[in-house]
């Protein structure tokens, strides 16, 4: 899909789940279809209430992954990496609860390293490394895995669970 053509929305659907496997193309330029990509992933990421997303999530097989979270506990930097590659990851590894916009209401525990150093291009197309820790490295481990062809539930400890939502009127 050309990101020219406009994204769709994140929820799987059976014929999406093909394209979920599959490994995103390198972007070789850094022009106004990724620049739109990237504003359009923004706007869809933050009207589903997610804290990071991949291109292949909307249905565009691009290396581009997007997150962001303001919160006072554990907020995630606005951050867009296009091509991103982990460089190093820390021995120490955490397990902790993952979702994915690609399949609403569906948590499981994953284990993942604490710590990472990663390599990308930013929003302009210039080189940037970074290090990140807690959820802003887990938000790029899970994002980059997409990119990839791997979803969260290839990496479960333990079984998949869902949360009651609360009744429009409170009961």
């Amino acid at each position: 899909m050309d990101p020219a053509s406009g994204p769709k929305d994140p929820k799987a659907r059976r014929e999406d789940l093909k394209k979920l496997r599959q490994k995103s193309e390198v972007v070789k330029v850094v022009d106004k279809n990724i620049k739109r990509l990237v504003s359009d992933m923004f706007d869809i990421m933050h009207a589903d209430n997610g804290i990071g997303l991949s291109a292949p999530q909307i249905g565009v097989s691009k290396r581009v992954i997007i997150g962001e979270y303001e919160s006072t506990k554990t907020p995630v930097p606005r951050m867009v990496l296009i091509n991103p590659e982990i460089t190093w990851t820390s021995k120490k590894e955490t397990v902790d609860e993952e979702g994915c916009l690609s399949f609403p209401n569906l948590y499981g525990m994953v284990k993942r390293p604490e710590r990472i150093r990663y390599t990308a291009m930013n929003e302009n197309g210039k080189k940037i490394e970074g290090k990140a820790t807690g959820l802003q490295a887990r938000v790029i481990q899970h994002e980059i895995d997409h990119l990839d062809g791997i979803l969260f539930i290839d990496r479960l400890e333990g079984n998949l669970y869902t949360y009651e939502k609360q009744a429009e009127n409170g009961e």
